[in-house]
Protein backbone atom coordinates (compact mmCIF):
# COMPACT_ATOMS: atom_id res chain seq x y z
CA UNK A 1 0.00 0.00 0.00
CA UNK A 2 2.88 2.31 0.86
CA UNK A 3 4.56 1.59 -2.49
CA UNK A 4 1.35 2.41 -4.33
CA UNK A 5 1.05 5.68 -2.44
CA UNK A 6 4.65 6.60 -3.29
CA UNK A 7 4.06 5.74 -6.94
CA UNK A 8 0.99 8.00 -7.04
CA UNK A 9 2.96 10.85 -5.48
CA UNK A 10 5.59 10.54 -8.20
CA UNK A 11 2.94 11.22 -10.84
CA UNK A 12 2.74 14.83 -9.62
CA UNK A 13 5.60 17.22 -10.33
CA UNK A 14 7.14 19.48 -7.70
CA UNK A 15 9.73 22.23 -7.95
CA UNK A 16 12.45 19.66 -7.23
CA UNK A 17 11.50 17.91 -10.48
CA UNK A 18 11.99 20.88 -12.82
CA UNK A 19 15.21 22.09 -14.41
CA UNK A 20 17.12 25.22 -13.47
CA UNK A 21 16.11 26.75 -16.82
CA UNK A 22 12.44 26.22 -16.02
CA UNK A 23 12.95 27.69 -12.56
CA UNK A 24 14.53 30.78 -14.09
CA UNK A 25 11.65 31.12 -16.58
CA UNK A 26 9.03 30.73 -13.83
CA UNK A 27 10.82 33.21 -11.59
CA UNK A 28 11.20 36.00 -14.14
CA UNK A 29 7.54 35.52 -15.12
CA UNK A 30 6.35 35.77 -11.51
CA UNK A 31 8.56 38.77 -10.77
CA UNK A 32 7.36 40.56 -13.90
CA UNK A 33 3.73 39.91 -13.00
CA UNK A 34 4.36 41.13 -9.46
CA UNK A 35 5.91 44.38 -10.70
CA UNK A 36 3.10 44.77 -13.20
CA UNK A 37 0.52 44.36 -10.46
CA UNK A 38 2.21 47.07 -8.38
CA UNK A 39 2.04 49.35 -11.41
CA UNK A 40 -1.66 48.47 -11.76
CA UNK A 41 -2.24 49.45 -8.13
CA UNK A 42 -0.54 52.79 -8.79
CA UNK A 43 -2.82 53.28 -11.80
CA UNK A 44 -5.91 52.52 -9.69
CA UNK A 45 -4.71 55.00 -7.07
CA UNK A 46 -4.13 57.86 -9.51
CA UNK A 47 -7.33 57.07 -11.44
CA UNK A 48 -9.65 57.19 -8.43
CA UNK A 49 -7.93 59.32 -5.80
CA UNK A 50 -9.01 62.91 -5.27
CA UNK A 51 -12.53 62.54 -6.67
CA UNK A 52 -13.91 63.73 -3.31
CA UNK A 53 -11.77 66.85 -3.52
CA UNK A 54 -9.29 65.56 -0.94
CA UNK A 55 -5.82 64.15 -1.44
CA UNK A 56 -5.44 60.37 -1.24
CA UNK A 57 -7.68 57.43 -2.05
CA UNK A 58 -10.75 56.96 0.14
CA UNK A 59 -13.97 54.95 0.19
CA UNK A 60 -15.77 58.11 -0.92
CA UNK A 61 -13.59 58.24 -4.03
CA UNK A 62 -14.69 54.69 -4.90
CA UNK A 63 -18.33 55.63 -4.28
CA UNK A 64 -18.08 58.66 -6.58
CA UNK A 65 -16.31 56.62 -9.25
CA UNK A 66 -18.97 53.91 -9.46
CA UNK A 67 -22.11 55.28 -7.79
CA UNK A 68 -21.65 59.01 -8.30
CA UNK A 69 -21.78 61.96 -5.94
CA UNK A 70 -24.90 63.68 -4.70
CA UNK A 71 -24.04 67.17 -5.93
CA UNK A 72 -20.87 66.67 -7.93
CA UNK A 73 -19.75 65.05 -11.15
CA UNK A 74 -16.67 62.95 -11.81
CA UNK A 75 -15.32 65.53 -14.25
CA UNK A 76 -15.97 68.40 -11.84
CA UNK A 77 -14.25 66.74 -8.89
CA UNK A 78 -11.33 65.67 -11.08
CA UNK A 79 -10.86 69.19 -12.47
CA UNK A 80 -10.88 70.53 -8.91
CA UNK A 81 -8.41 67.89 -7.79
CA UNK A 82 -6.24 65.37 -9.59
CA UNK A 83 -6.59 66.80 -13.14
CA UNK A 84 -5.98 70.46 -12.25
CA UNK A 85 -2.15 70.27 -12.65
CA UNK A 86 -2.65 68.89 -16.17
CA UNK A 87 -4.39 72.06 -17.38
CA UNK A 88 -2.09 74.42 -19.24
CA UNK A 89 -4.02 77.45 -18.01
CA UNK A 90 -5.59 77.56 -14.53
CA UNK A 91 -8.48 79.64 -15.86
CA UNK A 92 -9.59 76.70 -18.02
CA UNK A 93 -10.85 75.03 -14.85
CA UNK A 94 -13.53 77.71 -14.48
CA UNK A 95 -14.55 77.32 -18.12
CA UNK A 96 -15.12 73.57 -17.67
CA UNK A 97 -16.91 73.96 -14.33
CA UNK A 98 -19.16 76.69 -15.76
CA UNK A 99 -20.02 74.40 -18.68
CA UNK A 100 -20.98 71.64 -16.23
CA UNK A 101 -23.11 74.06 -14.18
CA UNK A 102 -24.83 75.27 -17.35
CA UNK A 103 -26.04 71.74 -18.09
CA UNK A 104 -23.08 70.39 -20.09
CA UNK A 105 -24.74 70.81 -23.50
CA UNK A 106 -23.04 69.93 -26.77
CA UNK A 107 -22.80 73.37 -28.48
CA UNK A 108 -20.90 74.91 -25.56
CA UNK A 109 -18.78 71.76 -25.32
CA UNK A 110 -17.71 72.06 -28.95
CA UNK A 111 -16.98 75.77 -28.60
CA UNK A 112 -15.22 75.98 -25.24
CA UNK A 113 -14.49 72.61 -23.62
CA UNK A 114 -13.39 70.32 -26.44
CA UNK A 115 -10.32 72.41 -27.34
CA UNK A 116 -9.14 72.29 -23.70
CA UNK A 117 -9.62 68.54 -23.36
CA UNK A 118 -7.98 67.88 -26.73
CA UNK A 119 -4.96 69.93 -25.76
CA UNK A 120 -4.47 68.78 -22.16
CA UNK A 121 -6.35 65.54 -21.48
CA UNK A 122 -6.81 63.10 -24.35
CA UNK A 123 -3.15 62.08 -24.33
CA UNK A 124 -4.19 59.86 -21.40
CA UNK A 125 -8.00 59.76 -21.64
CA UNK A 126 -8.20 57.81 -24.90
CA UNK A 127 -9.61 54.24 -24.91
CA UNK A 128 -6.78 52.86 -27.03
CA UNK A 129 -4.22 54.24 -24.57
CA UNK A 130 -5.93 53.60 -21.22
CA UNK A 131 -9.35 51.87 -21.32
CA UNK A 132 -9.71 52.17 -17.54
CA UNK A 133 -9.89 55.98 -17.70
CA UNK A 134 -12.96 57.93 -18.88
CA UNK A 135 -12.96 58.63 -22.62
CA UNK A 136 -12.60 62.40 -23.10
CA UNK A 137 -12.25 62.33 -26.89
CA UNK A 138 -15.91 63.00 -27.78
CA UNK A 139 -19.01 64.66 -26.37
CA UNK A 140 -21.02 61.46 -25.83
CA UNK A 141 -18.47 60.03 -23.40
CA UNK A 142 -17.47 63.36 -21.82
CA UNK A 143 -21.11 64.08 -20.98
CA UNK A 144 -21.24 60.80 -19.02
CA UNK A 145 -18.72 62.13 -16.49
CA UNK A 146 -20.11 65.68 -16.64
CA UNK A 147 -23.37 64.61 -15.02
CA UNK A 148 -23.97 62.99 -11.65
CA UNK A 149 -24.42 59.24 -11.59
CA UNK A 150 -20.97 57.66 -11.55
CA UNK A 151 -19.82 55.08 -14.07
CA UNK A 152 -22.18 54.08 -16.85
CA UNK A 153 -23.20 50.50 -17.56
CA UNK A 154 -21.51 50.47 -21.02
CA UNK A 155 -18.24 51.65 -19.43
CA UNK A 156 -18.46 49.03 -16.68
CA UNK A 157 -19.09 46.30 -19.25
CA UNK A 158 -16.15 47.48 -21.37
CA UNK A 159 -13.72 47.60 -18.44
CA UNK A 160 -14.98 44.37 -16.83
CA UNK A 161 -14.56 42.20 -19.93
CA UNK A 162 -10.98 43.47 -20.37
CA UNK A 163 -10.37 42.92 -16.65
CA UNK A 164 -11.75 39.37 -16.62
CA UNK A 165 -10.03 38.14 -19.78
CA UNK A 166 -6.65 39.63 -18.93
CA UNK A 167 -6.41 38.78 -15.24
CA UNK A 168 -7.88 35.28 -15.65
CA UNK A 169 -4.91 34.29 -17.84
CA UNK A 170 -2.46 35.76 -15.33
CA UNK A 171 -4.06 33.94 -12.39
CA UNK A 172 -4.11 30.69 -14.36
CA UNK A 173 -0.37 30.72 -15.06
CA UNK A 174 0.48 31.84 -11.52
CA UNK A 175 -1.69 29.00 -10.21
CA UNK A 176 -0.07 26.43 -12.52
CA UNK A 177 3.33 27.35 -11.10
CA UNK A 178 2.02 27.46 -7.52
CA UNK A 179 0.69 23.90 -7.83
CA UNK A 180 4.31 22.71 -7.95
CA UNK A 181 4.73 23.77 -4.31
CA UNK A 182 5.19 21.08 -1.70
CA UNK A 183 2.04 21.82 0.33
CA UNK A 184 -1.06 20.07 1.57
CA UNK A 185 -3.17 19.32 -1.51
CA UNK A 186 -6.34 20.76 0.05
CA UNK A 187 -4.54 24.02 0.89
CA UNK A 188 -3.36 24.33 -2.70
CA UNK A 189 -6.80 23.63 -4.13
CA UNK A 190 -8.34 26.35 -2.00
CA UNK A 191 -5.47 28.78 -2.62
CA UNK A 192 -5.69 28.65 -6.43
CA UNK A 193 -9.45 29.28 -6.37
CA UNK A 194 -9.47 32.27 -3.98
CA UNK A 195 -8.06 34.90 -6.40
CA UNK A 196 -10.56 33.87 -9.10
CA UNK A 197 -13.45 34.22 -6.66
CA UNK A 198 -12.08 37.57 -5.48
CA UNK A 199 -11.78 38.80 -9.08
CA UNK A 200 -15.36 37.81 -9.92
CA UNK A 201 -16.61 39.39 -6.69
CA UNK A 202 -14.68 42.56 -7.49
CA UNK A 203 -16.21 42.94 -10.96
CA UNK A 204 -19.71 42.08 -9.73
CA UNK A 205 -19.43 44.65 -6.95
CA UNK A 206 -18.71 47.41 -9.51
CA UNK A 207 -22.19 46.98 -10.93
CA UNK A 208 -23.82 46.66 -7.51
CA UNK A 209 -21.99 49.74 -6.21
CA UNK A 210 -23.47 51.76 -9.06
CA UNK A 211 -26.88 51.15 -7.45
CA UNK A 212 -25.90 50.66 -3.76
CA UNK A 213 -23.05 52.90 -2.62
CA UNK A 214 -22.28 50.79 0.48
CA UNK A 215 -20.92 48.06 -1.82
CA UNK A 216 -17.84 50.24 -2.30
CA UNK A 217 -16.43 48.39 0.71
CA UNK A 218 -16.85 45.11 -1.19
CA UNK A 219 -14.92 46.59 -4.13
CA UNK A 220 -12.04 47.42 -1.80
CA UNK A 221 -12.16 44.11 0.09
CA UNK A 222 -12.34 41.90 -3.01
CA UNK A 223 -9.56 43.81 -4.75
CA UNK A 224 -7.34 43.50 -1.69
CA UNK A 225 -8.14 39.78 -1.34
CA UNK A 226 -7.19 39.10 -4.94
CA UNK A 227 -3.93 41.02 -4.60
CA UNK A 228 -2.91 39.38 -1.31
CA UNK A 229 -3.76 35.84 -2.45
CA UNK A 230 -1.96 36.31 -5.75
CA UNK A 231 1.04 37.87 -4.00
CA UNK A 232 1.31 34.98 -1.55
CA UNK A 233 1.28 32.47 -4.40
CA UNK A 234 4.09 34.37 -6.14
CA UNK A 235 6.26 34.69 -3.02
CA UNK A 236 5.76 31.10 -1.88
CA UNK A 237 6.48 29.75 -5.35
CA UNK A 238 9.74 31.69 -5.64
CA UNK A 239 10.76 30.64 -2.13
CA UNK A 240 10.16 26.93 -2.76
CA UNK A 241 11.84 27.05 -6.16
CA UNK A 242 15.12 28.33 -4.81
CA UNK A 243 15.34 28.06 -1.04
CA UNK A 244 13.07 25.26 0.17
CA UNK A 245 14.76 21.92 0.89
CA UNK A 246 12.43 19.11 -0.16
Amino acid sequence: MSDLHDEQRNLFRRFKDISVSERILNTVFLLTIGIGYLAALANVYYTHQGLDGKAGLSVEDVVISYHGGNNQTRLGTAINGIMLPNLKYVGDKDIILQWINNGADEPEYNEKVAPILTRDCIKCHTPSINPSLPDLTRYATVSEVAHTGGATIPRLIRVSHIHLFGIAFILYFIGKIFLLCDLNIHVKRIAVVIPFIAMLLDVMSWFVTKEISAFAYVVIFSGALMGVSMGLQILLSIYQMWFYKQ
